[in-house]
């Protein structure tokens, strides 16, 4: 019952946020006493459910470019092939330093606005963003995340495309390193498909909720929530590599 919870919650927020998961749901599998290399795995699986579910119902809404988030997909989907090694190779603790680090990121990010020209959006390089999705998929599926949260700015900032449409094009990114990432972290022993199943299976009905949510909801009240959220994340995160939080459910 405790992982059906946990999935739809994580379903709710990546449909809203347009973010793979891992951002909660890692730090949350840590909180209820998993493994770091157990829980980046089992958000792995997860990701693979609320990916799809939630690129299909983008693309039933209209939001979802697939031309334009093609070619950074299958460069995501080959760099993440790597990322089950990359995990087996580090220790716990570098790997939650790593995630950290990249939660930092997806904050500090949210502090600065990018200009963006009305209807205009550059010709998009397709051989240069299959390079830029190798290494975004490395990063992302070595400590659980969708990538996403580095697909969206680069969008939006070098490319200009529209805020909402770069979100559903990030999640649509997660199919492609999701996936590889599920069969690099399987190859190496690190997935625990039942909990993973069961999570993702119950976050389609979070994700469902999410996407309508986003439609709604301005894009400033969602950013808001958004810093509110990354902020929780880093403050337990950095009280836990630091040794003030010993206390896992159970």
């Amino acid at each position: 019952m405790e992982l059906i919870i946990l999935g739809i919650v994580v379903g709710i927020l990546s449909g809203f946020f347009g973010i793979g998961g891992g951002t909660i749901l890692v730090p949350s599998l840590l909180f209820f006493g998993y493994s770091t290399k157990v829980a980046i795995g089992i958000s792995v699986v997860q990701m693979v459910f609320s990916s799809i579910f939630g690129s299909y119902i983008n693309q039933k809404k209209g939001t979802l470019n697939i031309s334009l988030v093609l070619f950074i997909g299958l460069g995501g989907f080959v760099g993440a092939l790597l990322s089950g090694y990359i995990t087996s190779l580090l220790s716990s603790k570098a790997l939650e330093m790593i995630f950290l680090s990249f939660a930092f990121f997806a904050l500090a990010r949210l502090f600065f606005h990018i200009p963006q020209p009305p209807n205009q959006k550059e010709n998009i390089n397709k051989v240069l963003l299959f390079i830029i999705g190798i290494p975004i998929g490395v990063l992302s599926m070595s400590i659980g995340v969708g990538g996403s949260i580095l697909v969206v700015p680069l969008l939006v900032g070098f490319f200009h495309v529209p805020l909402k449409e770069a979100t559903s094009a990030g999640l649509f990114f997660v199919i492609f390193s999701s996936n590889s990432g599920f069969i690099s972290h399987f190859l190496h022993g690190t997935i625990d498909i039942f909990s993973g199943v069961i999570i993702g299976i119950a976050s389609l009905l979070g994700v469902y909720i999410g996407i309508h949510l986003k439609g709604v909801v301005k894009t400033e009240l969602q950013k808001k929530l958004l810093m509110l959220f990354y902020v929780v994340i880093i403050s337990y995160l950095s009280l836990r590599i630091l040794g003030y939080v010993d206390f896992k459910f159970n």
